[in-house]
């Protein structure tokens, strides 16, 4: 397990491979590669443990100090001549990430839509790992194209999606929303006898994309990438929920179909800050008598599906044309275990391509295809496989206790926020978020504006103690805290504990800015 490249080298003469060959020990897909592995995970999850930290879920000092700790305890910046085994640097890295690293499975890390993983998951991720398949081509992936199509065909039932639904795996939710609007763009190009794969957007007249204000940045990103222009995007208003206004998207799509081509109309289902949903049934009802695109983004959202008692927060998603999913947020996978599902396969035909070294026709017409056609990639790793492990593992029901458990804390929080004089409750639970802001004693002491340094300088404060890890935010101009509850395993009492830091660091900046107005 210690072995360098050259007794590497020099242990395969003596096992009888051909001089000079390495051994098969040192591929993971290998017979002694295997146990290698097992082993040299074995080592470094040890040296993990023993350096875990107690305390907090974040290492202590500002970033410099952290990240110039963690780059010295590399080494020097330069390749080794010789390398230094295989366990010495396993246990190296794993001691590097546990003591400078964050630790999302403690409970007051609560900062982003970012879950402490499941120990199936990672555990599939590194078998998906050993083997290397690419999903492009059958003679790259073999039975992992098996196991995408089977975790497709499970989310777009769970969607309520029709039997012509089809869905691809990538590598984030903004690359999910990428491909999406260019599914739309294209559709909505050759409703107007325009051909963009050839021809590009020029003869596209004014295209236009409707979402609500609240949109994810990556909508305007894909937009600017699709040609289109992130100025193609039209916010329209919410409501005091925080849901997209139906009166004012159909106001908004009479003036984008006067002024030129509604390309698609982009929902979202769990925004980022305030876990809100757009009325699905409403704007689909829109979409369809104007024939227009609907794209949900469900990112954060979609996993509400996995639960009985949230599953109807998302009625109305499975009259969706795409629909945009993040298994790394609600469904605790490592990332990236995201999936752009449509509701008829049809749908990927611009994606189609036919390549002589990868797909050539007559192998695709004898069914030795792959999966080149679903997606912007060539290479594309088995992210399914962590994903068909998990859902066999804790089926529906299990995942969804796990929402359920998160939505309960999120709620938990939002009565002790709002309980408690000095914080002001922005916007509560409407799935695993909570938004508040810090304002000390009795109101009208502080000014708004110091109010926003004390919020942002609290957060901070936290987060260089190592003690916790909460977001923030801005909402009407004003500089607001979030918790972001994915921990499974966490207890209500941990959720107050995490109030009661939040306080006491919130009571040190309000002393902090008393000195300096003196």
């Amino acid at each position: 397990m210690t072995q360098t490249v050259e007794t590497a080298q020099s242990a395969s003469s003596a096992t009888g491979h051909r001089p000079g060959a390495f051994p098969p020990s040192i591929l993971a897909g290998a017979d002694t590669g295997a146990a290698e592995v097992v082993a040299a995970l074995a080592g470094a999850l040890a040296s993990a443990r023993a350096a875990r930290r107690s305390g907090g879920p974040a290492p202590r000092g500002t970033p410099a100090e952290v990240l110039a700790e963690a780059a010295g305890a590399l080494g020097p910046p330069a390749l080794p001549e010789n390398g230094i085994g295989t366990d010495a640097a396993l246990r190296r890295l794993a001691t590097l990430l546990a003591e400078f690293g964050i630790d999302l499975s403690h409970p007051h890390a609560a900062a982003h839509l970012q879950p402490p993983p499941l120990a199936v998951a990672v555990a599939a991720d590194a078998l998906a790992s050993a083997g290397n398949a690419s999903l492009d081509t059958y003679d790259s992936a073999g039975s992992a194209l098996a196991v995408e199509r089977w975790v497709v065909r499970c989310l777009t039932r769970l969607a309520g999606l029709g039997t012509n639904a089809d869905g691809v795996l990538t590598p984030g939710g903004s690359l999910s929303n990428l491909l999406g609007l260019l599914l739309a763009r294209d559709s909505a190009a050759r409703a107007h006898g325009v051909d963009v794969r050839d021809d590009g957007v020029a003869l596209l007249p004014c295209p236009v994309v409707l979402c609500s204000e609240l949109a994810h940045f990556s909508v305007h990103r894909a937009c600017a990438a699709l040609g289109l222009g992130e100025r193609a995007v039209r916010p329209v208003a919410v409501d005091a929920h925080r849901r997209m206004r139906p009166d004012a998207l159909r106001t908004a799509l009479r003036a984008a179909r006067g002024a030129g081509t509604p390309v698609a109309i982009v929902a979202t289902a769990g925004s980022t800050d305030f876990g809100s949903v757009d009325p699905l049934p409403q704007l689909a009802e829109i979409a369809a008598e104007h024939g227009v695109w609907l794209h949900v983004d469900a990112a954060y959202g979609f996993g509400a599906l996995f639960s009985d008692r949230l599953a109807d927060r998302l009625a109305g998603i499975e009259l969706a044309d795409s629909i945009t999913l993040d298994l790394h947020k609600v469904g605790w996978q490592p990332a990236s275990a995201s999936a752009l599902l449509v509701g008829d396969a049809g749908g990927f035909q611009p994606l189609e391509r036919t390549v002589g070294y990868l797909n050539p026709a007559d192998d695709s017409d004898a069914g030795y295809d792959g999966l080149l056609g679903r997606s912007l990639q060539t290479t594309r790793r088995p992210d399914a496989v962590k994903v068909a492990a998990t859902l066999l593992a804790h089926g529906r029901g299990g995942i969804g206790r796990m929402v359920e458990v998160c939505h309960d804390l999120a709620t938990h929080a939002q009565r002790r926020i709002a309980a408690e004089p000095e914080l002001e409750l922005v916007a509560g639970a409407e799935l695993t978020t909570v938004v508040f802001r810090y304002r000390g004693g009795a109101a009208g002491d502080v000014g708004e504006d110091r109010l926003d340094r004390i919020n942002g300088a609290l957060r901070r404060r936290l987060l260089e103690s190592g003690e916790a890890l909460i977001g923030r935010t801005t909402v009407r101009e004003r500089v607001c805290l979030k918790f972001t509850l994915l921990n499974p395993a966490a207890t209500p009492r941990d959720i107050d504990e995490l109030i009661d830091r939040v306080l006491r660091a919130g009571r040190r900046g309000i002393g902090e800015t008393e000195e300096e107005a003196r």
